[in-house]
């Protein structure tokens, strides 16, 4: 909770995360997830604040008094937090050590040997769409392999997402490969203009 600009000046007001706790205190026989996308955009150590403690395993359903407000709190033991972030992101720092601790991590690599993906290639049945994706594979192995890039820069399946076979596939291969990778390469190897070159062709070549 915080304090926010009313007509009178400033009140209270409860977060969205304290209402979620609420809500999962009512309903305590299901699980409820919250999940915060690109977490390590915040500051983190100012977000969280006295949550640090309590959304620690062991002090589930213990109460503090909040800051705020004359009103302890706690967070249910119901409560699931799940936090997402882009590791490729340069602009980014990596997440404070007193709430690394406090999260187990799971990588996500990119899905392209999914069963999922796997399917939704089979129904395309598009040799240039079947072509640039082996060729994004062979690309994410180069980018995994290099010491200034490495695995969490590799290109994901998502920007292949959502495609239909149509009469618009062509457009939509080539829009992808004009607008979204090869962009992507020249920021990825600024100062290597040969990589980009050949990687650029190569993208090209898969969807002629």
């Amino acid at each position: 909770m915080g304090f926010r600009p009313s007509e009178t000046g400033f009140e209270l007001k409860q977060g969205a995360f304290y209402n979620f706790c609420k809500e999962a205190e009512i309903d305590s026989e299901n699980d409820y997830f919250f999940i915060i996308d690109e977490i390590n955009r915040g500051n983190l150590s100012k977000i969280f604040g006295e949550l640090f403690m309590l959304i620690e395993n062991d002090k589930r359903g213990i109460e503090l008094q909040l800051l705020y407000s004359d009103e302890k709190f706690y967070v249910p033991k119901n409560v699931y937090i799940i936090g997402m972030m882009n590791t490729a992101d340069r602009s980014l720092a990596m997440l404070d050590y007193a709430l690394r601790r406090r999260f187990a991590f799971f990588e996500m690599k990119p899905g392209f040997d999914t069963a999922g993906f796997k399917e939704y290639r089979s129904k395309l049945a598009c040799e240039k769409f079947d072509r640039l994706i082996s060729c994004v594979e062979s690309l994410n192995a180069k980018i995994a392999d290099d010491e200034s890039l490495g695995e969490g820069f590799c290109i994901g399946h998502s920007y292949f997402c959502g495609l239909e076979q149509s009469s618009d596939i062509d457009q939509d291969l080539s829009s992808i490969v004009e607008y979204e990778f090869i962009p992507l390469l020249k920021e990825y190897w600024f100062d290597e203009p040969t990589n980009v070159k050949d990687w650029t062709d190569k993208l090209r070549s898969a969807i002629k």
